[in-house]
């Protein structure tokens, strides 16, 4: 376990899923973690309900420190509070900020086989305005707080929708800006020594997830994917162990992926399983039903990253 005590952290979206998982995983590593959400408190008979109470209720029950702030990152105001109470608190210190509020689970898998034209008007923003917008707002305000320090890490939860369809063009689009504003950010930051990365988890079964699944026409291969992805506290781990490294700078600008991170750094998810890694070959045809195929071919073999960036250009 890596220590993180003494760091500030913000995680977005931690009522629940991997907001919450990164949220228990900094806090238990010794940071103290701002966690923010639109539910303060619990909501009676919600089977996937989530609140920053019970979050910080938990975390703290592993011996860290939490402070929920109920922020809704749609509205710049209340984004901007938000940072304004860390700086006044913290008198100005802020080490990490992980950008993972997102608002459009629900819509993207209501809309699951309608192509774009048929989702309605309003898919872009329920997508999009929390998840991206969101995102760079709050950004910008954690740079305020970080380039005068010289230090800071800042966190993108993106997806490999960014690289490929997935879902519908508005998730997509999404998370390939997503991906591009770390980039670009980290150019900007570079200098004042702030690193700015997208994180790639795998296949996460939240319970939130899960039930939308079973509830849509999503194929079999894209169900096993989830049934046996990641836990919610693997990013986390990901993300301790990175605002941790002294060489984060190396890394700034880019696109990693939990599985690369866990392997780097030699850990394994909180239930002692090593998530299947989508650039090795043996653990996608395993994922994918191919026990034989997956015997036999070597662990070594994994996708560089250069042709996952060749498989990008769009020219």
């Amino acid at each position: 376990m890596v220590s993180l005590k003494g760091s500030i952290c913000i995680v977005t979206g931690a009522t629940r899923g991997i907001g919450k998982g990164i949220a228990l995983q900094l806090g238990q590593a010794g940071a103290t973690v701002y966690i923010t959400g639109r539910t303060l408190d619990p909501k009676p008979g919600c089977s996937v309900g989530g609140s920053l109470k019970e979050t910080a209720t938990e975390i703290e029950s592993r011996g860290g420190k939490c402070i929920p702030v109920k922020c809704d990152h749609s509205d710049h105001e209340q984004v901007k509070k938000l940072f304004q109470q860390v700086k006044s608190e913290q008198n100005g210190r802020l080490d990490v900020l992980v950008n993972n509020a997102y608002s459009g689970v629900n819509a993207i898998f209501s809309s699951i086989g309608k192509p774009f034209w048929e989702q309605g008007d309003e898919m872009w923003d329920i997508v999009n305005n929390v998840g991206l917008r969101g995102h760079y707002l709050a950004a910008v305000e954690a740079a305020k707080l970080m380039t005068p320090a010289k230090k800071g890490l800042i966190v993108n939860i993106s997806s490999p929708g960014g690289m490929r369809y997935l879902f519908n063009v508005a998730y997509g689009v999404g998370k390939e800006a997503c991906d591009r504003m770390a980039a670009d950010c980290a150019v900007e930051l570079k200098k004042h020594n702030v690193a700015f990365v997208s994180l790639w988890p795998g296949p996460v079964p939240t319970e939130t997830v899960m039930d939308k699944i079973e509830d849509t026409s999503i194929n079999t291969n894209m169900k096993s994917s989830f049934a046996n992805g990641e836990t919610i506290e693997f990013p986390g781990i990901c993300i301790a162990h990175l605002a941790a490294d002294p060489k984060i700078m190396k890394k700034t600008g880019r696109i990693l992926f939990t599985t690369d991170i866990a392997e780097e750094y030699g850990f394994r998810d909180v239930d002692g399983k090593m998530p299947p890694n989508y650039r090795r070959l043996k653990d996608v045809l395993s994922v994918y039903h191919h026990p034989w195929l997956a015997a036999c071919t070597p662990s070594f073999f994994k996708v560089p990253c250069w042709v996952l960036a060749c498989a990008t250009h769009k020219f």
